[in-house]
């Protein structure tokens, strides 16, 4: 007895979805575009808010909540299905102007930061701003997960796992909020974070359908499946790819230095009694020291003189007390 093809293994022919059925799922112009239209720019003003109130607070389960019903990822995989379909990307619009609207409501919602308040100590900033190719991968994993379940018609349940499993809206939320703040490098690295997503959505999405695609030109008696769209999609994955790829070798020089650091500013505040560090975050050229002390700070000029040599230089150090003082020590070296 042969073994199905493995495309009948992971679409079958009796759950495999049309793509025209796709299509009045996916496309937010076709069918009644108005309500759809309608329905996805009021799920993605409310789940900016929820993500950029989340990112500020702190509170991952508001973050979830936000990816749960972000609506960004249906136009995304509208775009896979125009390629497939070689149809015009009209879905690419909604991605745009979504992407839009939700750095403009991150950007609003940092209006209310206090000025000390410290963006790569939070940890649903920092976790989006340094993004590496291990994300890239599991999106892509992510992305066919979300691609099987919409082209199957029994395991439509798998859905919102998808949706937390791709972060989408939270780091453009992030990418707000950094712009509000001056911090062009940590929303850079939300924007890349965003993007890689982005792609591996689309060509998860491109790939899944593409084998719809197949067997219908094929049950039409069509020859061959025009591949330029795909090639050109490709190339794009490889330009997301070499700027991860370069985020982590960068992550890995950041933590490197950040434990130096952290080790010097130790032996720096021993000779106060009752002072510790409670943390050091850092970023590609800045390092952040949280301090707790019940009295004054050594100089720092001590703490720059220890790291010379051990930091590269022109990293900034900058020292965060308790009392929510910020002291700018200046750059190593």
């Amino acid at each position: 007895m042969s073994r199905p093809p493995l495309r009948d293994v992971l679409l079958p022919p009796d759950q495999r979805r049309t793509l025209a059925e796709l299509a009045e799922d996916l496309d937010l112009t076709a069918g009644n575009a108005r309500a759809k239209q309608s329905a996805f720019w009021t799920m993605l003003v409310l789940s900016a808010v929820i993500a950029s109130a989340g990112v500020l607070a702190d509170s991952t389960a508001t973050v979830i909540g936000a990816m749960i019903i972000a609506p960004l990822s249906t136009p995304i995989m509208g775009i896979a299905l125009a390629i497939v379909k070689q149809e015009r990307i009209a879905s690419l619009r909604f991605v745009v102007l979504g992407g839009l609207l939700v750095v403009a409501v991150g950007a609003a919602f940092s209006l209310v930061v206090p000025g000390a308040y410290s963006l790569v100590a939070n940890p649903q900033i920092a976790g989006r701003t340094s993004p590496s190719l291990l994300d890239l991968v599991g999106a892509v994993a992510t992305g066919l997960a979300g691609a099987i379940a919409l082209a199957r018609r029994d395991v439509a349940a798998v859905l919102p796992g998808v949706a937390i499993a791709i972060s989408l809206v939270p780091p453009l939320a992030v990418v707000g909020v950094c712009l509000s703040q001056g911090e062009l490098a940590l929303a850079g690295g939300a924007l890349a974070l965003f993007l890689s997503n982005l792609v591996a959505l689309v060509l998860a999405g491109t790939l899944t359908f593409s084998v719809i695609g197949f067997i219908e030109l094929r049950a039409a008696g069509v020859e061959g499946v025009r591949r330029r769209s795909r090639l050109a999609l490709a190339m794009i994955a490889v330009v997301v790819t070499l700027p991860l790829l370069a985020n982590t070798v960068s992550t890995y020089l950041v933590s490197m230095y950040t434990a130096r650091v952290e080790e010097s500013a130790t032996e720096w505040i021993a000779e106060v009694p009752g002072a510790e560090i409670v943390g050091v975050h850092g970023a590609l050229h800045e390092v952040e020291v949280m301090v707790q002390t019940p009295d004054e700070l050594p100089p720092t000029d001590a703490l720059l003189d220890s790291l010379r040599g051990r930091v590269p230089a022109g990293v900034q150090i900058v020292v965060h007390t308790e009392l929510g003082e910020r002291i700018e020590a200046g750059s190593v070296g």
